[in-house]
């Protein structure tokens, strides 16, 4: 529970479907960073909200210190990236390894069945096939599928999406209808431990990553100016260079082996194809033939019609039927056929 309307009203719902249930916030900051999540999912007011949800509900509540895990895998893997010319996506990797990982494993600590969050995304399961599928959810405007493509099979058949089927003013109005304390509370869209979405910022204040200076160049290698550290910059970003140039100029590679950000005009973001690595099916165990899907690069991209052929070693190639703007290494490719998640991986450099 993060102390927000969405798994607030989860809660109550699971309530209302017969489900014993226990709220479990995760704390995810260690204790000389909780004044930085102060609003955030496990800030002092979340922590306050969400109990006091339970409270009303009359359920138990734990807040169990998860900030060595999150460190672990969702802030180092995150400055990691960084420093490797990548652009990370930290909320698939929280989901994976925390709320559908070591929230797992308390889970089984405490006897649950299944673990519940406040995604808007829906599993199926289909007997015959002997598989768990991931689905859309209803309202595709607050969609959160593809924040979840990495999940295993055995964590999908212990998920629980109640608000799958909703939309967002249900949600609220469930809430409401609760009268939760929590109804009305505003939704954060930045991510959780990056202030003021400044993620350079955190980086250099968690002593994460340093500056360090090397060539800004254009397409043919010629050097434009100086950069202090390829970490700082993500592919189609403009503002912020400090280059003077005849045209609009933007960052269309970072080549980390050689410590340069290479930029290029418009035209030099659009490609049609690119290398998936690390992928993870849902209709099947591994794809043996190619298929017809579509393919989100990021999440709020509107997806785009692909042939996505396997390649070995768990990737594939993706041919864009028409050329995408700002293809970003690191970031999440999910492929969908209408509202199923056939799977996705991660963008090669």
């Amino acid at each position: 529970m993060s102390g927000g309307v969405d798994s607030s009203a989860t809660a109550a719902l699971l309530l209302e479907q017969g489900y014993d249930v226990v709220g479990i916030t995760l704390k995810l900051w260690p204790q000389d960073c909780v004044n930085r999540a102060e609003d955030k999912c496990c800030g002092p007011q979340a922590v306050t909200d969400a109990r006091a949800v339970c409270h009303q509900l009359d359920i138990p509540y734990y807040l169990i210190d998860e900030s060595a895990e999150f460190q672990k895998h969702v802030i180092q893997y995150f400055a990691d990236e960084y420093k490797a010319g990548r652009t990370p996506n930290p909320c698939v990797m929280c989901n994976q390894n925390l709320k559908f990982g070591r929230l797992i494993d308390r889970a089984d600590q405490l006897g649950a069945d299944y673990i519940a969050t406040g995604h808007f995304a829906r599993v199926e399961q289909v007997p015959s096939a002997g598989r768990y599928l991931l689905k859309r959810g209803r309202d595709l405007r607050k969609d959160q599928s593809y924040f979840l493509f990495s999940l295993r099979q055995d964590q999908l058949a212990r998920a629980l999406f109640p608000l799958g089927e909703k939309t967002k003013s249900d949600t609220r109005a469930v809430a409401r209808h609760c009268q939760l304390k929590t109804a009305d509370k505003e939704e954060s869209m930045e991510i959780c431990f990056v202030p003021d979405n400044n993620y350079g910022g955190f980086l250099q204040s968690a002593n994460l990553v340093h500056k360090h200076r090397g060539d800004i160049v254009d397409l043919h290698g010629h050097v434009l100016g100086q950069h202090d550290g390829i970490a700082f910059y993500t592919i189609g970003q403009r503002k912020g260079l400090g280059i003077t140039t005849s045209k609009p100029v933007y960052v269309v590679e970072l080549d980390a082996a050689n410590n340069r950000v290479v930029v290029g005009d418009d035209s030099a973001l659009d490609r049609d194809e690119f290398t998936a690595t690390n992928c993870n099916w849902h209709p099947f165990d591994h794809l043996t033939a190619p298929i017809a899907v579509t393919a989100k690069i990021r999440y709020n991209h509107p997806g785009t019609p692909a042939t996505v052929t396997p390649a070995g070693n768990g990737s594939v190639k993706v041919k864009l039927h028409s050329p995408q703007r700002a293809i970003t290494p690191g970031q999440a490719a999910v492929f969908y056929q209408d509202d199923l998640v056939v799977g996705g991986g991660w963008i090669a450099r």
